[in-house]
């Protein structure tokens, strides 16, 4: 039986309106040579070729052991003027400092997380160099404002184990903003911390949010092993570009800790169906987007820019095409991207710059 058949209507009405005008073509690559190079905010400090010399050596390095293996020169877009970088060899040894990625995910996680069956591919890929990982369960539907609560809960409950900070908080999608409020709401949690990553962050917000009600999102609650409450209802609030812009400028990011920033930043050849029609809606204002969230509006204030992942919003980090690729092949054909070498190349890159 055809898996569409066994899935509520309220999930067809979703999945209808993130494909619709999926078919009709895209613009031109905004990357391509001769595109205007991207200048970056004051305050962000560009450090992509030495991300990319990581990543780069990571991927080289483990071959044919990585699923969704790609070459590093589709595995990043460039999309700024580089400046230099020359300190030499990457180093793959095991983790002196044994960091610690701890994940807060985006929108809808929980919903759609029991339909996914994923496994722990890199918390297993990143043990075997001493470097380990968790997932805070937040509530996806919820405010960022509850989610930080939440954060703060979980961090507090962790053995710190003395010396140095060894948790680096990377938040996807919502999760940035939802970590970025708990650094600032509760203090107590900075000397936990040892870095915070935005991964495709909607840190600025998502033009979506205007166009999905609070209420259309909670239709994900009827997907099929869903395990989602309502929370506060306060997601789709918290993502409105106005919501986030105004916290931005009225709460100062604490300076005692690093931040980085890792966007998204397809080629339009590698936006899967699913995110063709947002993604053509938000070129209209910067084709540098990723199907739900600007790249200009991923940057967390003053952090290191770390690259730009050729994968749209999806793609970095949910691994549809893996567990279900009958669905993957309908909707979101191009899924595939390295996700455990793009993890280890975070927490190499992160623990050669604190010791820096």
């Amino acid at each position: 039986m055809p898996v569409w058949r066994r899935t509520p209507p309220s999930v067809v009405v979703v999945a209808a309106c993130l494909v619709v005008s999926a078919c009709a073509s895209l613009p031109p690559s905004p990357y391509s040579d001769g595109a205007e190079a991207l200048v970056l905010a004051p305050g962000i400090e560009d450090r992509q070729p030495r991300f990319r010399e990581i990543l780069c050596t990571i991927l080289e390095d483990r071959g044919s052991e990585l699923p969704d293996l790609r070459p590093c020169d589709e595995a990043l877009t460039r999309i700024t003027v580089e400046p230099a970088d020359n300190r030499g060899a990457v180093d793959l040894g095991r983790s002196d400092r044994r960091l610690v990625a701890v994940v807060v995910q985006g929108v809808g996680w929980d919903c759609f997380s029991g339909w996914l069956g994923i496994t722990d591919s890199i918390g297993d890929h990143l043990r075997q160099f001493g470097y380990d990982s968790m997932v805070i369960p937040v509530e996806s539907l919820s405010s960022s404002e509850r989610n930080a609560e939440i954060i703060r809960e979980a961090i507090m409950s962790m053995d710190s184990g003395g010396g140095e900070p060894r948790l680096v908080l990377i938040g996807y999608s919502k999760g940035a903003p939802d970590i970025l409020t708990a650094v600032v709401e509760y203090p107590e949690i900075r000397d936990r911390i040892a870095a915070v990553v935005s991964v495709a962050g909607a840190v600025a917000g998502s033009p979506v949010a205007d166009q999905v009600s609070q209420s259309t999102l909670e239709l994900l609650r009827h997907w099929p092993k869903a395990d989602c409450p309502k929370g506060d209802r306060g997601a789709m609030e918290s993502l409105l570009p106005e919501t986030r812009q105004a916290w931005l400028e009225d709460n100062s990011l604490p300076g005692d800790l690093p931040f980085y920033s890792l966007a998204t930043c397809p080629e339009p050849d590698r936006v899967s169906k699913v995110l063709k029609s947002s993604y053509k809606r938000m070129a209209k204002t910067d084709a540098r987007n990723d199907g739900m969230v600007l790249v200009v509006d991923q940057f967390i204030p003053d952090s290191g820019f770390l690259g730009c992942v050729n994968a749209d919003h999806w793609a970095v980090a949910v691994p549809i095409a893996r567990t279900r690729p009958n669905a993957a092949a309908r909707y979101v054909e191009h899924n595939d991207y390295p996700r455990e070498a793009l993890f280890e190349a975070i927490l190499r890159f992160v623990e050669e710059d604190l010791a820096r």
